[in-house]
């Protein structure tokens, strides 16, 4: 297919690479120059614009750090929504407000365009890999149509329901994330400064009912597990900023829906201190390093 790509982050340029190497012919944009070079280099197509991206592509994905910048690519005169031929098939995979995706949908389906959302679960490896997690909102058969597509950069597509659905799954996703790694980083600091080696406490609980995905596969602890951003100073991965931000639409979405999230408020609270010290641009499992300076 020929693919528009725009956004090229720790996630968009991975994603736009699995999909050069998996045959498509791959139109690329993105402000940063240095991103756009590493996916020329790697096989893709330079675009001078976003507009260039998009004109006459199969398929064009976004992945774009927040709802205003989703809306400032798609929407007004100079959208790209004016640009983008009535066939193809818009996915935007950046992660945003349900209400925003909704809304931006709908401009496009006034105008016979097709969009879905489709936020991500996965981390910079698994978008490296190719074994993303799709959280896809919209129409069965939009959703059926984007899905060989997906499946070049991701090994799960669900589809939560329609437009908005699929970002409303995953922030309720990253909310919960954020509750287990503040917890877990919590415990594993009690264990050291009670004693413990941090690496034979997560074995433990990694081995009783305290087992959860930060445990196994992304520890917080420095020096505990290779691999991962802990053991790297916390360089890479998802951001302190990035997951205060969707903490962020949960609580907004809570307080829409009248829904009660206490423990998503102080994961919120927590992360939004840990980012007030200077440290908004390491990954989220840092906020170990909260409760050890604590």
């Amino acid at each position: 297919m020929d693919i528009g790509f725009i956004g090229l982050g720790h996630m968009g340029g991975p994603m736009a690479k699995n999909l050069v190497k998996a045959g498509h012919s791959v139109k690329v944009f993105d402000l940063v120059d240095s991103a756009v070079t590493a996916l020329v280099e790697a096989g893709a197509t330079l675009s001078t614009s976003a507009q260039d991206a998009a004109i006459g592509a199969d398929v064009l994905i976004s992945m774009l750090p927040a709802s205003q910048h989703v809306e400032s690519l798609y929407l007004g005169e100079q959208g790209l929504f004016n640009t983008v031929d009535s066939s193809t098939l818009i996915i935007d995979c950046s992660t945003i407000a349900p209400e925003t995706a909704r809304s931006v949908a709908s401009v496009a389906a006034g105008k016979g365009l097709t969009m879905i959302d489709a936020p991500v679960s996965g981390g910079t490896a698994g978008a490296a890999n190719g074994t993303l997690t799709f959280i896809v909102g919209g129409s069965e058969e939009a959703v059926n149509r984007a899905t060989p597509v997906l499946e070049n950069m991701g090994k799960n597509i669900f589809r939560a329901g329609d437009s908005g659905a699929g970002q409303v799954a995953k922030i309720c996703n990253n909310m919960l994330l954020a509750v287990l790694m503040s917890g877990t980083a919590e415990a594993i600091q009690l264990g050291v400064a009670n004693g413990l080696d941090p690496r034979v406490l997560s074995d433990i609980m990694q081995k009783s009912s305290g087992r959860n995905w930060a445990l196994e596969l992304y520890n917080p602890y420095p020096g505990v597990m290779e691999s991962v951003p802990s053991s790297n100073d916390y360089q890479g991965g998802f951001g302190v900023d990035l997951m205060a931000k969707d903490l962020g639409l949960a609580m907004e979405s809570a307080l829409q829906s009248r829904s009660s999230t206490p423990m998503g408020a102080l994961a919120r609270s927590l992360y939004a201190m840990h980012s007030s010290k200077g440290a908004g641009k390491l990954d989220f499992s840092s906020i170990q390093k909260l409760f050890s300076e604590l």
